[in-house]
């Protein structure tokens, strides 16, 4: 099997997804915007060859035709990933032009527009925010005065809170609306905190692996407040969450997919679908669950892939948190401490790139224990801080 990986050195942690394939028997072709000095040697070794296109984004036709001349020299594509947001659409336009299996341009479209998404949540019995594009000053008025404020407007397309805003009140929203672009959705705020459904699924939408993780605040805040952010897995997830979540799985077909699906849980044991990301969570999201249950999902997918291998056994072992820093912020625990002194089974202290940086913290602690407790007495040392 000839497996093409989008941008393989790109999240950092992804280069585990190449060396999986490798093991698992398939021939990897790496394609990226990084000059060849630039990827690790231990990832071009995995790779039977790596070519770079500068500029992939917007050079689509460079890139095919790169991917045109690793075809004619290694054999037909099977399979095109990046598990990468960014590059979503571009894998599923190759896919439709070279008529390789998995997502299609029609599914991306379906899974990455905020309202196409609400009809599939609404369809699958999981309840969702109203929500409406806006068309006109005179349509958003009578949306506000119908479900009152506060309000979000954010793009129908796009990537967590990037390009969300909050109105509170009518003058707000007629502020708003002289800058909106178009394919701007209009929203109900809904009030509560964000949990998620993650996993992977089957070639049959069937998840074999499954969590849920709890964020501390919305993404929105966190970018805009520059706020300290942190998130951790339950062991045992709700009964209705998961239910929600396998039926959403199920609605939306996902085949040999990761996915990331967040609601609000706006009262104990209630939720409303936010979105669906068809890709794994974000951050170290991949490896804070492979340390919850003593699993390699990078392995799994692979050989999934692979060789349609679909059966898993996993207990969540631990509950595994994310917990970020601030530059601007003064601890009370040095990072020496941190790593020594914390009450906790373990502690990990990855790097931390600059393009997660504004989300997910300046530097940041992965931190796991069975004891939920525990753990949330790591988060708050790792938090506190000085004076």
């Amino acid at each position: 099997m000839n497996v093409l990986f989008l941008s393989p050195h790109f999240p950092p942690n992804f280069k585990h997804f190449v060396f999986a394939l490798r093991d698992a028997g398939a021939k990897v072709l790496g394609l990226g915007d990084a000059p060849p000095h630039d990827v690790s040697d231990d990832l071009k070794a995995a790779l039977t060859e790596y070519v770079c296109v500068p500029d992939m984004y917007n050079r689509y036709d460079a890139m095919k035709g790169a991917i045109a001349d690793l075809a004619k020299r290694h054999g037909r594509i099977d399979r095109i990933d990046s598990q990468n947001e960014h590059w979503l659409e571009h894998e599923a336009r190759l896919r439709d032009e070279m008529d390789i299996w998995g997502q299609r341009i029609a599914d991306v479209k379906r899974n990455r527009r905020k309202l196409g998404m609400k009809d599939f949540f609404r369809e699958a019995g999981v309840p969702v925010a109203p929500a409406e594009m806006v068309v006109s000053r005179e349509q958003c008025r009578a949306f506000a005065n119908h479900w009152g404020f506060p309000l979000i407007l954010k793009p129908d397309v796009g990537v967590g809170a990037s390009g969300a805003q909050r109105v509170d009140n009518l003058q707000q929203l007629e502020r708003a609306l002289e800058t909106v672009p178009p394919g701007t959705v209009i929203e109900k705020f809904v009030r509560g905190r964000i949990v998620t459904f993650d996993g992977l699924a089957d070639r049959d939408c069937r998840p074999i692996f499954w969590t849920s993780h709890v964020y501390s605040a919305g993404i929105m805040e966190i970018v805009s407040q520059r706020l300290t952010f942190h998130y951790y897995n339950y062991r045992e997830i709700p009964p209705l969450l998961e239910q929600h979540g396998r039926r959403i799985v199920q609605r939306f077909c996902l085949r040999e997919r990761f996915f990331h699906i967040e609601f609000f849980e706006t009262e104990v044991g209630k939720y409303h679908a936010l979105e669906i990301n068809v890709r794994p969570p974000g951050g170290y999201s991949m490896d804070m669950m492979n340390y919850s249950a003593d699993v390699d999902l990078y392995k799994v997918w692979a050989r999934l892939v692979v060789h349609n291998e679909n059966e898993l056994k996993f207990e969540r072992k631990y509950h595994v948190a994310h917990v970020g820093r601030r530059d601007e912020a003064r601890y009370k625990l040095s990072h020496e401490q941190v790593i020594k002194d914390l009450p906790v089974k373990f502690v990990h202290h990855p790097h931390m790139p600059p393009l997660w940086r504004p989300v997910m913290g300046d530097s940041v602690y992965l931190i796991g224990d069975p004891k939920l407790e525990t753990l949330k007495r790591g988060i708050e040392m790792v938090e506190e801080t000085a004076g």
